[in-house]
């Protein structure tokens, strides 16, 4: 790569959230992800919070104009089936998500309480294409 030619770093998708407490019950209690920081320009204004589990870091915000419900981020993972575990065992009572097969890998899907959704996936090995 030359001198000065772009490159990019890691991707953090801004998804948009409407109550930040059922957000934080789904994120924090379900998914298992933490807090990394809360901003609010003054008391009153919207929540813009960062949320981060094992590599995967998301943007979460009140803001109107941030993020569009019902976008959806592919996140690449391994261990799906620790995963799935994982989630089945919270006894979360909104969601009870399933592993599927595709072409691409193994695939488990969520939804958050503003409708966006993340599908994260376990890709086939490089190999076996």
């Amino acid at each position: 790569m030359s001198e000065g030619a772009p490159s990019f770093g890691t991707q953090i998708p801004v998804l948009r959230m409407f109550d930040v407490e059922t957000t934080k019950a789904f994120y924090l209690g379900f998914l298992g992800f933490s807090i990394d920081w809360e901003h609010r320009f003054e008391p009153d204004m919207p929540l813009y919070m960062q949320v981060s589990r094992a590599g995967l870091t998301l943007h979460l915000s009140e803001h109107h104009g941030d993020g569009s419900p019902g976008v959806v981020v592919f996140a690449p993972m391994h261990g799906i089936d620790a995963f799935h575990a994982e989630l089945i065992a919270t006894g979360y009572g909104f969601m009870r998500p399933g592993v599927e097969e595709a072409p691409w890998g193994r695939e488990m899907q969520v939804w958050d309480p503003s409708g966006n959704r993340i599908r994260f996936c376990e890709r086939k090995d490089e190999s076996q294409n």
